[in-house]
């Protein structure tokens, strides 16, 4: 991995290209992030750096976390991520890493958690059809259906779309490209969604593909 920073997401909006074209885009408040921790092949076995985002009060923290920022002499940090990166070697604990890091016209890959929607049925979950809405088709109308055969095989295949928890998991958009960066505002521009809701806690990588 060549660069890695953590953000949050602020919401979708629209810019325009030399052309005119409007170009859909979800802005990213992207650092800055400090380097709380870093590990070598001598000590860990790998090279990594954990990055803390966003600052936080004492009071909140607790003891083993506080102690772990108060031994790296930095500010207490709300969250923590470790990135491989292929420069750890040369980032030391303290190092400040911002939007400009990554360039206009980058392709990355964005990781985040999608909005939860509880215990959904199969028509919200996997988007299977219901029954007629008319005289005679109650009271099954949103329900799952045939599961499958009765004596053989006498059991439900696995992977079997049925209702259950939706959402609320880790997805990863990928090849998504940087329109633009505000270095001021550590503000970046991806082209296209990103993962969750607005203000929450996104991954920003080099794409892997």
């Amino acid at each position: 991995m060549k660069k890695g920073i953590i953000g949050k997401k602020i919401g979708m909006t629209q810019i325009f290209d030399e052309k005119g074209n409007v170009i859909p885009v979800t802005v990213i408040a992207a650092g800055p992030c400090t380097v709380t921790q870093k590990k070598t092949a001598e000590n860990d076995g790998y090279e990594a750096v954990q990055l803390g985002y966003e600052d936080i009060a004492e009071r909140k923290l607790t003891k083993p976390a506080k102690g772990h920022f108060l031994k790296a002499e930095v500010s207490f940090k709300k969250y923590l991520k470790e990135f491989r990166l292929d420069n750890a070697a040369s980032m030391n604990v303290g190092d400040v890493i911002t939007a400009d890091t990554f360039e206009v016209g980058e392709k990355v890959d964005v990781t985040g958690t999608t909005k939860g929607h509880g215990y959904s049925g199969v028509i919200k979950r996997w988007g299977q059809a219901q029954l007629r809405m008319t005289h005679g088709g109650g009271p099954v109308h949103r329900h799952i259906g045939s599961v499958g055969a009765n004596s053989d095989p006498s059991r439900i295949f696995k992977n079997k779309k049925m209702p259950g928890q939706y959402g609320n998991e880790k997805v990863t958009m990928q090849n998504l490209e940087i329109v633009k960066i505000d270095s001021e505002k550590n503000l970046i521009a991806v082209k296209g969604a990103v993962p969750g809701a607005r203000g929450g806690v996104v991954v920003i990588r080099n794409t892997v593909k």
